[in-house]
């Protein structure tokens, strides 16, 4: 379990750290396919991006500090999804496209730290019986 959980973790880390790079530095002309991108959420993945990575090493060496790295993952998320509802507000340009993306990605970090608390938690329990 521990070892699919590193992989998934690590393939969207880095598949995060792609995406939201090649927006930020405009790679391969991906800034333009974007269309009408939000630089808050671009910025909030690219930090996350960096986070689910860290979480990799920390599952390697066992430590619990996956759990709260991927919390504090969710909460950048939440903090962006408030900063683009503030955006939407004030008549910002948007891919509809955003949301649901937003709204998937604050569920999958989240559902992500639940199961690494568990297994964590689980496993300082083997090693100290």
């Amino acid at each position: 379990m521990k070892f699919s959980f590193r992989y998934i973790i690590a393939f969207f880390g880095l598949l995060t750290l792609f995406l939201s790079s090649s927006v930020l530095f405009d790679v391969f002309g991906i800034r333009e396919k974007a269309g009408n991108y939000v630089p808050i959420i671009v910025w909030a993945n690219f930090i996350s991006s960096f986070i689910y990575l860290l979480i990799v090493y920390y599952f390697f060496s066992i430590k619990k500090w996956s759990g709260i790295l991927l919390l504090i993952a969710t909460m950048i998320l939440i903090i962006a999804f408030i900063g683009l509802r503030i955006y939407i507000n004030f008549g910002g340009d948007f891919e509809t496209k955003i949301i649901g993306a937003l709204y998937f990605r604050i569920y999958f970090t989240l559902i992500l730290s639940l199961a690494a608390y568990k297994i964590t938690g689980n496993q300082s329990q083997i090693n100290t019986n």
